[in-house]
This record gives C-alpha cells, structure tokens and sequence, in this order.
C-alpha cells in the first residue's frame, strides 16, 4: 500500500464514530491530501487488518496509516490537527526518517463501492 490508507466502517451504528470518519475526511479533502479509504465493513479479514496493523484487537475505525507506518486514531488526528502539525501526523514530509515497516496482507477489495 502507498499514502495515507484511512480505515472507516460504512455502516457503522454509532454516531460518534460516523462523525469521527467525516471530520477526518473532511480535513484531509480541505488540506487536499490524496488518500485511500479502506472500508472494514467490506469484511472481517479488511476489519482484522486493521486491528493488527494497530496493534490494538479492538480499536474502532477511524484509523490512519501512511504506507506501512502507522498514524494514529482520530483522537491523535484530532489533536493534530488542533496544534497545526497535520503533516508531521501524518508523516508527509519525514517518512524517510520512520523505520516504519509492518508485513500486511493487502487486499483489492478496500470499499463497498469498488
């Protein structure tokens, strides 16, 4: 995979994370950062991804990658964005400097749409 993956879920029951996937959207189109998103509802396999590449067996989407290097969760998006470091969240500028690699199973499948 390559640039910034965002995880969401399409039909996810709670407002709280519908809300929480849109604003991510929302500044990532505003800041005009070019993104894949990755729709865990696709399957449990794409869900199960996401949750080892997190490192965390029960984190929710959103979820935010920049290749193999691992971003953050909205609430770390959110602070970003708060404190004006929305690149170096999202390791545009300094990828070179991360030591970012985790082995995973890409899959073609990453939307409901497409």
């Amino acid at each position: 995979m390559s640039g910034v993956q965002l995880y969401v879920s399409s039909v996810s029951s709670s407002r709280e994370v519908r809300s929480q996937q849109s604003e991510v959207e929302r500044v990532l189109e505003i800041k005009q950062i070019n993104y894949k998103l990755i729709d865990v509802s696709v399957s449990e396999e794409i869900l199960e991804e996401m949750r080892n590449r997190t490192g965390n067996p029960t984190a929710l989407p959103p979820q935010i990658f920049n290749d193999d290097c691992y971003c953050g969760d909205y609430w770390q998006f959110y602070d970003a964005v708060e404190n004006e470091e929305i690149d170096h969240f999202l390791k545009l500028k300094e990828k070179e400097k991360f030591d970012c690699k985790v082995s995973t199973v890409c899959n073609e499948n990453y939307t409901a749409e497409g």
